[in-house]
């Protein structure tokens, strides 16, 4: 159950429409997901989430595309976003993700979720090395 309602044209508005055309442009696709049609609430909200995916996400840069996704698969599990979770795991395997590489992604989050609680638990103290303040010294 959303929080918002789309509205029925959302393309009406010229800024929802822009960034819509430039999601299909980005992406060579004629679809636009729902979190992008929610946004449209809001359409100032929409401009610089879009802007800043964009720049994020479909920018070349050092990691590979499915790395990112990857990633983004690994952050939305750890807070518990089941939309993101979708959207980029659909992501990862139309950019070549196997299912393979999908268990020992899950097999990663679930371990660094264990060990995370774990040192939080027990309050380990960094060690010096770790420390790019004290590592330098």
């Amino acid at each position: 159950m959303s929080t918002v309602k789309p509205a029925d044209d959302l393309e009406a508005d010229p800024r929802v429409k822009a960034v819509f055309d430039d999601i299909r442009a980005t992406r060579k696709s004629d679809f636009v997901n729902n979190m992008w049609r929610y946004l449209a609430f809001d359409p100032a909200l929409l401009e610089r989430t879009w802007a800043e995916v964009k720049a994020v996400m479909a920018t070349p840069s050092t990691l590979d595309p499915l790395v990112k996704e990857m990633l983004y698969i690994a952050v939305s599990v750890t807070n518990g976003c089941s939309y993101c979770v979708h959207s980029h795991t659909a992501a990862a395997k139309a950019k070549g993700m196997t299912d393979g590489q999908y268990a020992e992604l899950l097999s990663i989050v679930s371990l660094a979720g264990k060990t995370n609680q774990l040192a939080t638990a027990l309050q380990v103290p960094v060690d010096d090395v770790f420390d790019a303040d004290r590592a330098r010294a």
